[in-house]
C-alpha cells in the first residue's frame, strides 16, 4: 500500500482535482448552499437512487421540511407522503427518527464528530463521512458505490466489494488517497468520477485523468473490476390484493412499522381467493360482486411478487364502525389525502381513478 503523502498519491489527488474544475458538477441543488442537514437529506435519497430521479423529491422535500426541527416534529405520514415512488422506505424511517435524535440528544444541531453521525440510524461510516466532508470539510474518506468502482478498477481489486475483505482493501486505498485539504471537493469529485466517467458498463477510459496508472485499463479489463456480486436466483413470490370500493373511496391500512413497505399505507392481502370471504367478513364486507383487475408484477432487490388486484365492489354502504382511522381508512379516490403509499397501491389508485374518471 502507498504511504499517504507519497507523491504517487498527491499524483492522483492532483489529476481528480484537476479533472474536477473543469468537469464535475457544481450545479445540483443540495451544493447551492450546503449544510450538514441538506447534504445528509441528499446523501440518503441518493442511496441506491439516481441524481436525475433524486432532484425533484429532494426539492419538494426540503420546501416542505427545511430543516431538522421541521422534520422532527412532522407526522409519520407526511414524511412518508414526500418519499412515496422514492423506494427503499426504510431511508425515509430512519431520516425521520434520526432527525427526532438530533433534537433530543443533540439541542437540533447536526452533530460533528463522525461517531457521532453513525450512531444516527440509517447512516454507516461513508454517509457520515460524506455529510461531514462535504458539508464541513472535515478530513474523512467516503467508499459509495461510485467511489468503489474508481478504486476498485485504479487497484485492479478483485473480488465482490461487498465481501468484508474486500471492503477493508478498498476502506484502506480510500484513507491513503484521500488528501488531507480539499477534502469536500475531492470526496465530490470521487463521487463524480464514477458517476459520469468511470461508469458500470462503459467507462471513458481515453478521458480519465488517473488512466495512465489504472490498473484495470493496464490489463485491458476495466469492466471486470470491481467484482461483480453472486448471482442468486430471485424467487417469485405472488398476493391478491383486496381493493373494496364504495362510490369513490376504498378501503386501505396502515401498515407495520417494520418489514416490506413499513409504515406505508396500502391494501390488505391474502394469499390465496379461498381467504376472501373470510378476510371480507374480518373487514365488515359482506354484501359485495367480484371483479379482477389486470395483474402485474413489483420487483424488490430481492424478490419478485406477483399482484393480482380483487377489487370488492360493495352493493351496501360499509359499516364504518369496523375501520379504525389510524389503522383503517376509506380513502377517497378524487380526493386523495396526504399518505405515504406502497408503490402498487400508488399504481392501483391510478388504474382505478382513470376508470372513475373515463
Amino acid at each position: 500500500m502507498t504511504h499517504k503523502n507519497s507523491p504517487a498519491n498527491s499524483s492522483f489527488s492532483h489529476r481528480i482535482l484537476t479533472w474536477f474544475e473543469v468537469h464535475g458538477r457544481k450545479d445540483l441543488p443540495w451544493q447551492q448552499v450546503k449544510s450538514a442537514y441538506s447534504v445528509w437529506v441528499s446523501e440518503i435519497m441518493l442511496q441506491q437512487t439516481q441524481v436525475s430521479t433524486v432532484i425533484p423529491y429532494y426539492l419538494r422535500f426540503m420546501q416542505r421540511f427545511p430543516d431538522v426541527a421541521s422534520l422532527a416534529e412532522a407526522q409519520q405520514d407526511e414524511v412518508m407522503h414526500h418519499w412515496t415512488g422514492l423506494g427503499y422506505y426504510a431511508r425515509a424511517r430512519n431520516l425521520h427518527q434520526a432527525a427526532k435524535n438530533i433534537v433530543q440528544q443533540h439541542g437540533g444541531e447536526f452533530p460533528s464528530t463522525l461517531e457521532q453521525v453513525m450512531n444516527l440510524p440509517g447512516i454507516g461510516r461513508s454517509t457520515a463521512a460524506a455529510i461531514l466532508s462535504l458539508a464541513q470539510g472535515q478530513h474523512h474518506s467516503i467508499l459509495d458505490g461510485n467511489v468503489k468502482r474508481v478504486l476498485g478498477r485504479y487497484a485492479a481489486i478483485e473480488g465482490w466489494p461487498g465481501n468484508k475483505a474486500v471492503e477493508t482493501q478498498l476502506w484502506e486505498l480510500a484513507d491513503s488517497l484521500t488528501p488531507a485539504t480539499r477534502t469536500a471537493e475531492y470526496n465530490q469529485a470521487m463521487m463524480d468520477m464514477g458517476a459520469t466517467l468511470c461508469t458500470r458498463s462503459s467507462p471513458a477510459c481515453s478521458r480519465c485523468p488517473v488512466s495512465t496508472d489504472c490498473q484495470a485499463f493496464k490489463l485491458a479489463r476495466p469492466t471486470d473490476f470491481p467484482g461483480k456480486k453472486p448471482k442468486k436466483v430471485i424467487p417469485v413470490r405472488s398476493t391478491f390484493m383486496l381493493i373494496p370500493m364504495w362510490k369513490n373511496t376504498t378501503l386501505i391500512y396502515k401498515r407495520p412499522p417494520t418489514g416490506i413497505w413499513g409504515g406505508l399505507w396500502g391494501f390488505y392481502q391474502i394469499d390465496s381467493l379461498e381467504e376472501l370471504e373470510q378476510q371480507a367478513k374480518t373487514l365488515g364486507l359482506v354484501d359485495f360482486r367480484v371483479s379482477f383487475l389486470l395483474p402485474f408484477r413489483h420487483t424488490f432487490s430481492h424478490f419478485h411478487l406477483d399482484i393480482q388486484p380483487v377489487v370488492l365492489l360493495l352493493n351496501t354502504e360499509p359499516r364504518t364502525q369496523m375501520v379504525s382511522e389510524e389503522q383503517d381508512r376509506w380513502y377517497d379516490l378524487l380526493n386523495p389525502p396526504a399518505l405515504g403509499l406502497a408503490a402498487p397501491t400508488q399504481q392501483l389508485f391510478t388504474t382505478l381513478r382513470e376508470e372513475k374518471l373515463s
